[in-house]
Parts: structure tokens; C-alpha cells; sequence
């Protein structure tokens, strides 16, 4: 394999994974934007996923991304939807993951997605789903629509970014769930040693 074809599935493998890690956050919000790069010619998708870039696929997921940014802002429904997208969350990172993963073996291809998009969907909604958690207990809820709207600005610049700068999403996004996962061991070591 050539230098300049492995820098390309590295690329590609960067696209995957920092959209990934935006449907943790939403999941419909990457689909969405992966959607219109494609609609618009500036995201190429793997075989099998041209789909993604239609028109019917863009008025499809602007309705659900609508539907899913409202729902959060509603008190309660907020809590329900961080607990019923968590499996949603890591199928679509597994998704948006495996669509962008050009021209690499289909095992490989799809290790990668379920694994690597999967996984990296589910530690960012975990992560999400604790914070919301915390911030209903400690403002009896009045804080979740601040949260929401990061959530949401989030998922939206982390899915542009990584179509627009792939590597650099990437870096952030390892950045990201170390420190993360930092606050919350702490957190958890200090709960049990109390």
C-alpha cells in the first residue's frame, strides 16, 4: 500500500470516528450534515451508502434532527430520550462511521465502525446521559436546556469539523474523552470513598 493511499483511509478513518463521536451527542445532527456534504458533492461515502446523499434522505433527517433538537428542550422528555438513544446513538456512530470508510476491506470496514464509531458514540451519550443526570439533580432540571443547547453545538461543529478537518476533529475528540474519563474516575473515586 502506497503512503499517499494509507494517509487516505487514515483520513477517511478520522471522518468516520469525529462523526461518531457527534452522534453521541445527537443522533441525528451528523447524519444530517453528512447528508448535505454529500447532497452537495463535498463528502464522497463508501459503497452502499450513496443513499445518504439524496434528496429524500436530506428532508428525511432534517425532520427527525428537528424533531430530536425540540424534544430535548422539554423538561422531562429530555431524560427519557438520553436513556431510549443510547443504543440508537451507537448504532448511528456505527453507521456515519461505516459510510465514510472508503475503500477499505469490508471486515475491516465494518470492525472499525462497529468498534471504533460504536464505541466512540456510546463513551460520548454515557458521558452526556451522567452530565444530564447530575444537572437534573442539582437544578431540579432548570440547567438541561443550557445543556442541550451545548449538546446540540456540539454535535453540529464537531460533525462540520470532521468533514472539514478530519485529523484535527480526531485529536480533539481523543482530547476530549481523556479528560472526560479523567473527571469522571475522580468523581467516581471520590463517591466510593465516601
Amino acid at each position: 500500500m502506497d503512503p499517499l493511499e494509507l494517509g487516505s483511509h487514515a483520513l477517511s478513518v478520522c471522518l468516520g470516528l469525529g462523526l461518531a463521536a457527534a452522534a453521541g451527542f445527537r443522533v441525528f445532527v451528523p447524519l444530517l450534515v453528512m447528508s448535505a456534504a454529500s447532497f452537495s458533492g463535498h463528502l464522497e461515502l463508501s459503497e452502499g451508502f450513496g443513499w445518504v446523499g439524496t434528496m429524500p434522505a436530506l428532508v428525511v433527517l432534517t425532520t427527525a434532527t428537528v424533531i430530536e433538537v425540540l424534544a430535548y428542550y422539554i423538561p422531562w422528555l429530555d431524560n427519557v430520550l438520553d436513556t431510549a438513544s443510547g443504543p440508537a446513538a451507537v448504532v448511528a456512530g456505527s453507521v456515519v462511521a461505516a459510510s465514510t470508510f472508503t475503500d477499505i476491506d469490508p471486515m475491516l470496514k465494518w470492525s472499525l465502525a462497529i468498534i471504533g464509531g460504536g464505541g466512540l458514540a456510546g463513551l460520548v451519550k454515557g458521558a452526556t446521559t451522567l452530565a444530564r443526570g447530575a444537572s437534573t439533580v442539582a437544578t431540579g432540571g432548570f440547567a438541561n436546556p443550557i445543556l442541550s443547547t451545548f449538546e446540540l453545538g456540539a454535535s453540529f461543529l464537531l460533525a462540520v469539523f470532521a468533514i472539514v478537518l478530519p485529523l484535527v476533529t480526531i485529536v480533539a475528540v481523543l482530547v476530549l474523552v481523556y479528560f472526560a474519563g479523567k473527571k469522571v474516575f475522580s468523581w467516581l473515586g471520590q463517591r466510593q470513598a465516601a
